[in-house]
C-alpha cells in the first residue's frame, strides 16, 4: 500500500467534504443514516492521518487531525462525532507501547476499517460498569448492554469495556460481526440523531486473547487522550458554528428579503442582516481559532513526552477552548434565525438542526463546569479532576 502524505490525504478530504455536504440537511431531517459517506471517507484513508509512517500512515500532527473535524464538522456534524472513536483509537494506540497491538490496530485502519465504540451504559452512577468478561479456556466470553455506542453501527469493530472475576476494567474490540453482538439502532435524540449512539449488547460474545486491549486511561489518572477526546467535541461545535454561518450566508441572498421597515430593496443590504451575519461569523472565526489553539498545546505536550506539566496545561486549554466553542456554536445557531425572519423557521430548510446539535454535543459535559475548573486552575493552581472529562 503506497504511502500518502498529510497534504494529500487533505486533498482527498477537499474532494469529498462538498459531496458529503449535498443532502446533509435532508439526510439529518429525514433521519438516512449516512452509511456511504463514512464509507467514502475511511476508504480515503482519512482515518489514517495520525498513524506513524513506520507503520504506513502519514504522522500528522493533533492540530491537522482537528482541523479536519472542525471541516468535517461544518458539513455535517453528526458525521464528525461518529468518527471521534475511531480516531480516538489511534490516540491510544499511539500513548501505549504495545508494538504487538499497533502492528495489527493500524493495519485495519489502512484497509479502510471504521471503530466504533460501547463503553457507556445507563441505569447506574455515571461511568459505572455492570457488564462482566470471564475467561473461557485460552479465551473470554462477554455479557452486558451498553449505550451510546457512538459510531458501532457504522463500524466494522467495535471497542467495549467489561469487569473480570477480580472487578477490574477490561478493554476489547470484537469485529461488528460476531455472534452475539447485537447492534440496535434505538438513538432518538433530539440533536446529532445520526451518530448512531444507541445500544449495544453483548449476548455471550467470544472475545479473543489478541482482542483485549492494554487500558491507557483510568480512573484517577491523567492521560493526553482525555483532552484529545474533549477537544474532539469542541472541534465538533467549530464546525457546527461555520455551518451556521454557511447557511446564514446562503439564506441571505438566497431566500430572505428585507425587513418591513428597511431602506433596502435586498436582504444582504440591510445593516440588520449584516450585523447579524458579521456576528455569526466573528462566532465561528472565534470556535476555530481556540480549538486549533488548544490542539497545539495538545502537540506540545506530545513534543515534551508527555510529562504530567505538559498533559495537565492541555487539559486546561481545551476546557477553554470547549467553553467558547459550545457557547459560539450555541449563539450562531441562534443569531441564524435573525437572518431571514419567520421563513427561516420552515421545516424544509431544517436550519434548526445547527441549534439541536450543538446543544447535544454541550450536554457532554457541562461547560460551566469547565470554566470553574480554570478558574480554581488560575486562582489556587488547583489541578483539573481526572473524572475522564478534563
Amino acid at each position: 500500500m503506497s504511502f500518502l502524505s498529510v497534504p494529500e490525504l487533505l486533498q482527498r478530504a477537499a474532494v469529498l467534504l462538498p459531496q458529503i455536504a449535498e443532502g446533509a440537511a435532508e439526510r439529518e431531517r429525514t433521519r438516512q443514516l449516512p452509511h456511504e459517506q463514512i464509507r467514502q471517507l475511511a476508504a480515503a484513508r482519512l482515518l489514517t492521518l495520525r498513524i506513524p509512517q513506520r507503520y504506513g500512515g502519514s504522522e500528522s500532527s493533533v492540530r491537522e487531525v482537528v482541523q479536519l473535524v472542525i471541516d468535517l464538522a461544518a458539513v455535517d456534524s453528526n458525521i464528525a462525532q461518529s468518527l471521534r472513536p475511531s480516531f480516538a483509537f489511534i490516540e491510544s494506540l499511539l500513548v501505549q507501547k504495545s508494538e504487538a497491538e499497533r502492528q495489527l490496530w493500524f493495519a485495519h485502519y489502512l484497509q479502510g476499517e471504521v471503530f466504533g465504540n460501547a463503553g457507556w451504559e445507563i441505569g447506574g452512577a455515571n461511568g459505572q460498569v455492570s457488564a462482566r468478561i470471564v475467561p473461557e479456556g485460552e479465551h473470554f466470553r462477554a455479557n452486558g448492554s451498553k449505550y451510546y455506542s457512538t459510531g458501532a453501527l457504522y463500524a466494522d469493530w467495535v471497542s467495549a469495556v467489561a469487569l473480570d472475576e477480580n472487578e477490574e476494567p477490561v478493554s476489547f474490540v470484537v469485529p461488528r460481526d460476531r455472534e452475539g453482538l447485537e447492534l440496535v439502532d434505538d438513538f432518538d435524540a433530539m440533536g446529532q440523531r445520526l451518530t448512531a449512539s444507541g445500544t449495544t449488547r453483548l449476548n455471550n460474545v467470544l472475545v479473543r486473547r489478541e482482542e483485549i486491549r492494554t487500558r491507557v486511561v483510568e480512573e484517577g489518572q491523567r492521560s493526553i487522550i482525555t483532552p484529545f477526546l474533549q477537544l474532539f467535541l469542541g472541534a465538533v461545535q467549530a464546525g457546527i458554528a461555520r455551518n451556521a454561518l454557511n447557511d446564514a450566508v446562503a439564506f441571505a441572498k438566497e431566500h430572505a428579503r428585507p425587513i418591513k421597515h428597511s431602506s433596502a430593496s435586498r436582504s444582504v443590504d440591510d445593516p440588520y442582516v449584516e450585523f447579524s451575519v458579521g456576528e455569526i461569523s466573528a462566532r465561528a472565526f472565534a470556535a476555530e481559532a481556540v480549538v486549533l489553539r488548544a490542539a497545539d498545546r495538545i502537540d506540545a505536550a506530545w513534543a515534551n513526552a508527555l510529562d504530567h506539566q505538559s498533559v495537565t496545561r492541555a487539559a486546561i486549554d481545551v476546557a477553554q477552548a470547549q467553553y467558547i466553542a459550545a457557547e459560539s456554536a450555541l449563539k450562531a445557531a441562534e443569531l441564524l434565525f435573525d437572518v431571514g425572519g419567520a421563513s427561516t423557521t420552515g421545516r424544509s430548510h431544517n436550519l434548526d438542526r445547527h441549534w439541536r446539535n450543538a446543544r447535544t454535543v454541550a450536554n457532554h459535559n457541562p461547560r460551566h463546569w469547565k470554566a470553574a475548573v480554570v478558574g480554581a486552575y488560575r486562582l489556587k493552581d488547583t489541578e483539573p479532576p481526572t473524572s475522564g472529562l478534563f
